[in-house]
């Protein structure tokens, strides 16, 4: 009878499915939140169609991809927002700490783009600051960068725009400091996070890029997030 996983071989498992180099430029492709088809991940991967199958499902054992049927085509996502976090967050470390951090983040990623389902870079960092800062974010005794919507900030999200109560209602963390990998700042993960995200793009406050994770901040978002946040972006 086969030896039950202890938690060791189950993380050993886990890393060693994104540590493969095909299958972590297929998952880091995916973090835009765009399904892609396996050919799509085959170029990506830059492997055949029959190994990126293999990749791909090896990725779905590990329950680090899902598969979406459309017709009779099948797309491929992260599994969740636990994976991007876990991604990014290597990212940072592969950021060789030892030296003294200089951003070597092309600029259009830089600045503003997604990570997986709420905002990252310099302006997501900025904004994380900002609603601490005003109160509308409080740190919780839970666990560590966890934080609470205040009724204040809540109050302020709703007047915004933000559809409050559908982030209240979603089963996850609220919301939480993210660490940034071109930053080395948390920005602002949870729910929270991606109902702002949903916001400033369903608002044309952000322009999403197809082909990327970057987001461009258009002239009117530029002049909205000065009005709301005494943000400059």
């Amino acid at each position: 009878m086969a030896a039950k996983l202890t938690l060791d071989d189950s993380v050993a498992r886990v890393a060693a499915a994104i540590g493969e180099p095909a299958r972590a430029r297929m998952l880091f492709c995916l973090m835009d939140r765009h399904a892609r088809t396996s050919t799509e991940l085959a170029v990506v991967g830059e492997v055949s169609p029959s190994t990126a199958s293999a990749h791909l499902q090896r990725l779905r054992t590990e329950r680090l991809v899902r598969v979406v049927a459309q017709g009779k085509h099948r797309y491929y996502q992260l599994e969740g927002p636990e994976v991007a976090d876990v991604l990014e967050r290597l990212c940072v470390i592969a950021g060789s700490p030892q030296r003294r951090f200089v951003p070597s983040t092309p600029e259009r990623l830089r600045a503003v783009r997604s990570c997986y389902d709420h905002l990252a870079g310099t302006l997501a960092v900025a904004l994380h600051d900002r609603l601490l800062a005003r109160g509308w974010l409080e740190p919780t005794a839970g666990p560590a960068e966890s934080y609470a919507l205040t009724a204040k900030g809540a109050r302020e999200l709703a007047a915004l725009g933000v559809d409050v109560p559908a982030a209240l209602g979603r089963r996850r963390r609220m919301a939480y400091g993210c660490l940034d990998w071109s930053e080395r700042r948390f920005h602002l993960g949870g729910a929270v996070g991606a109902a702002l995200l949903k916001f400033m793009v369903g608002r044309r406050w952000l322009r999403e890029d197809l082909d990327s994770r970057a987001l461009a901040v258009t002239a009117f978002g530029r002049r909205e997030l000065q009005r709301h946040f005494a943000l400059t972006a």
